[in-house]
């Protein structure tokens, strides 16, 4: 199971050896999110020295952003707002990273495991293509656009935004899942608090937000399971713009006049006992430099 994470800056995460087996070079890794059980990660990962690795098969689905720096995948050389998504199973070309190079890298379906094409006995699915995207060339969408913009499903409750805009980056239309860039207009406000059937995460890349779990600024990231409400958004002057997935169909499901309440009669803490602190509400991982949660009573 993947952990509620909301709201964390990656600085403030440590960083462990890169999980890129047959790779050759130096990359290190930090983790903004870990399935323990089958290994399942978003993790944001730098190159500290040139790095290669051979054609093979991940044992995950297998995604790539590139948020600085060089990488070239096959023929195909990516850069900065640059994405790759190679499925399990897909024949996925030799790598080529340049040092200094920053990625996010999520996996999906299954854990590090990596076998090259060349190993006795490595198999693929010849059906299964490999995605690229030059997301820096590409033009943004309104998202209420129903040919270039979200995959949301307005008939199941969706409903269109006005003031955000797209970058589709992947998008299976059998299970729903997709991968985007998605931008804020400066000062874009939506107020009711929402909850949707399918698992959110998200990295800020530029700009700042407010919402009812805190502040976003690049580098903050949150992955929010389904049906946890969310909500009061705030762009700031500049705009915001994230990398957002999801594992099905976005649908909102809107909340008004929401409100958390504790009720009962204090016996040994409150004002009269100097020192004392009231119980908290179940919250999510946060690190430091967000600060703690705001009222819970805002959730």
């Amino acid at each position: 199971m993947r952990p509620h994470v909301e709201l964390i800056d990656e600085k403030d995460l440590i960083w462990h050896v890169a999980e890129l087996p047959h790779g050759h070079g130096q990359a290190r890794q930090r983790n903004l999110n870990y399935c323990e059980e089958k290994g399942e990660a978003s993790l944001s990962v730098e190159f500290q020295s040139d790095w290669s690795r051979p054609a093979g098969v991940h044992a995950a689905q297998t995604e790539w952003f590139v948020l600085e720096g060089e990488v070239a995948i096959g023929d195909e050389v990516l850069g900065k707002d640059d994405y790759f998504m190679a499925p399990v199973d897909v024949l996925t070309p030799a790598l080529r990273v340049k040092a200094g190079t920053r990625v996010l890298i999520f996996r999906e379906f299954g854990d590090w495991g990596f076998t090259p094409a060349s190993a006795h006995g490595a198999r693929y699915n010849p059906a299964q293509e490999l995605v690229v995207k030059r997301a820096s060339q590409m033009a943004w969408f309104e998202i209420t656009d129903p040919v270039n913009g979200s995959p949301m499903d307005f008939s199941r409750g969706g409903t269109p935004v006005p003031g955000l805009y797209i970058k589709l980056l992947h998008h299976d239309k059998v299970t729903g899942f997709y991968t985007r860039l998605i931008k804020a207009k400066p000062d874009w406000v939506e107020h009711p608090l929402a909850h949707h059937p399918c698992y959110e995460e998200a990295y800020c890349l530029e700009g700042s937000f407010e919402y009812n779990y805190g502040q976003m600024w690049p580098g903050t990231y949150f992955f929010r399971p389904a049906g946890v409400r969310h909500g009061d958004f705030t762009s700031g002057a500049e705009g915001t713009t994230w990398l957002l997935r999801c594992d099905g169909r976005l649908v909102d499901w809107y909340t008004d006049e929401a409100r958390v309440e504790m009720h009962g009669k204090p016996v040994n803490w409150g004002p009269e006992f100097p020192g004392s602190e009231p119980p908290v509400f179940l919250q999510p991982t946060r690190s430091r430099s967000v600060g703690p949660m705001k009222d819970p009573s805002y959730q």
